[in-house]
């Protein structure tokens, strides 16, 4: 395992690179009542302030975030309007946001979940999962939420969300919790979102969660949570369509990227898929999850998903498929090209078996399809197991392609390096060689990765940058 000091490290490289990275050019000052120069990326703009709040760390917040998001909202549809979090540290609990609004954090802004539990509405549970992930019903309403929204940005010069989840983390391992924790972001049934240039860290359970939506952007985020801690997945698009996350650090506890679509029948039943994704330049580490899963609430389908320069260190797998009897749904049409791997126990993991269920009332005849899975340019160091590609009995994992990937074994590797059931495919020049079920081919293959572009990938990133330091 990559020691402390390592991970240390590689963050403050990373976030002194995204630094760097998120100035932009200026265009209009917000008011001439605030003492400093600002670009307005609305065509109306309020400070935090001007709702009362103040920036100890200690003085909940929660009304005037709920108050300036209330007040601004009116303003929706004259231009759109920007709330600018400014230095301090805002103690916060749970706020909605609203349609054609920009949330900015200028970058000594930290924005604190409050960990009073009275500050945190309750929900129900999410349609295409039927119950919590913590508890048997409901769950806790985001840090920041929104539901039925169009146009909204998260964005800022690198400012921080800190979930705070220390406590919430307890309460989990302890089983004193009757309700799913709070993610830091969650957007339901949206359009047109963006989420760039942000530090999150210590999330209750996951970080960023679009549910339902389309036409997402996320850009820029550096996602750091203690590697110990479950459930701390970095970003979950979650039956959307036309994704794009790129530029993205993670260290997490679990998956740092993890896509879903429902959970057995209650996903079945609901039936929206993620489809229409695709991830570049992403940097994960997570010593006990993946780099990229795929699964395991599956239910609703999930579809084209291109991958491209991904690295992965210290981390238990690269792209693993996650799903099981009862799922039904299907992963399909995924390609994944040039990932940079280095100290992983599994470079491939595939598992027709995992077995969680929401509840007994899953339909065992409901098997999911799982074909067309693509990987190429692969070089991977210092790996204890190159593959485990688990299928399930009588539904075999077909259509898998592996080409052109070479895998450096760890001093204490795995005896049997690909471990293969239930699962068809073919291999080409890849080292070391595959199992029977993957044979390599006598002419070489490039395995497939699709020559169009997604529709999100011409959206323009919205991006905001102060002319002159805040005071």
């Amino acid at each position: 395992m990559v020691s402390s000091k390592f991970h240390v490290a590689s963050a403050i490289i990373v976030v002194l690179g995204l630094l760097i990275l998120t100035a932009a050019e200026c265009r209009k000052p917000i008011s001439n009542t605030v003492k400093y120069s600002a670009i307005n990326c609305r065509k109306h703009s309020a400070l935090l302030t001007d709702f009362g709040a103040v920036g100890d760390g200690e003085t909940s917040n929660t009304k005037a975030f709920k108050a300036a998001v209330g007040h601004l909202s009116q303003l929706a549809y004259d231009g759109g309007a920007q709330l600018i979090v400014p230095p301090g540290r805002w103690l916060t609990g749970s706020f909605n946001l609203t349609s054609h609004f920009t949330l900015f954090l200028h970058k000594d802004a930290v924005i604190l979940a409050t960990q009073d539990e009275s500050e945190w509405p309750h929900l129900p549970a999410l349609p295409s999962y039927g119950k919590g992930r913590d508890g048997p019903g409901e769950r806790f309403s985001s840090l920041i939420f929104g539901t039925n929204l169009t146009d909204v940005v998260i964005t800022g010069h690198n400012g921080t969300i800190d979930g705070q989840g220390a406590s919430w983390w307890a309460k989990f391992k302890q089983g004193l919790l009757n309700s799913t924790r709070p993610y830091v972001i969650e957007l339901m049934y949206s359009d047109q979102i963006q989420i760039s240039n942000l530090t999150l860290v210590n999330s209750p359970s996951w970080f960023v969660h679009p549910i339902y939506s389309s036409n997402i952007t996320i850009q820029g985020l550096t996602i750091l949570a203690p590697i110990e801690v479950p459930n701390t997945d970095g970003i979950n698009p979650d039956s959307c369509s036309q994704i794009r996350i790129e530029d993205c650090y993670i260290v997490s506890g679990d998956d740092c990227i993890a896509v879903k679509s429902g959970f057995d029948e209650y996903g079945i039943k609901v039936g929206i898929p993620t489809e229409h994704l695709v991830i570049r330049r992403l940097t994960c580490i997570s010593p006990s999850s993946a780099t990229i899963a795929l699964g395991s609430e599956m239910s609703g389908g999930i579809r084209d998903v291109r991958g491209e320069d991904i690295t992965a260190i210290d981390t238990e797998s690269s792209v693993r498929i996650k799903t099981a009897v009862g799922r039904g749904g299907y992963v399909k049409d995924i390609y994944v090209r040039r990932m940079t791997l280095k100290t992983m126990k599994y470079v491939f993991w595939m598992t027709g078996s995992y077995g969680s269920h929401p509840d007994p009332g899953f339909d065992p005849k409901a098997l999911p399809e799982i074909t067309n899975i693509n990987y190429k340019q692969v070089v991977a160091e210092n790996v204890t197991i190159s593959a485990r590609l688990d299928g399930i009995h009588d539904d075999p994992f077909k259509g898998i392609c592996i080409s052109n990937m070479t895998i450096t074994l760890a001093e204490k590797a795995k005896k049997l390096q690909w471990n293969c059931t239930d699962v068809e495919g073919i291999t080409s020049n890849v080292t070391p060689k595959a199992c029977d079920l993957l044979p390599e081919q006598k002419e070489a293959v490039d395995c497939a990765f699709p020559e169009d572009r997604l529709a999100i990938e011409d959206v323009e990133l919205v991006t905001c940058s102060a002319s002159t330091p805040f005071f």
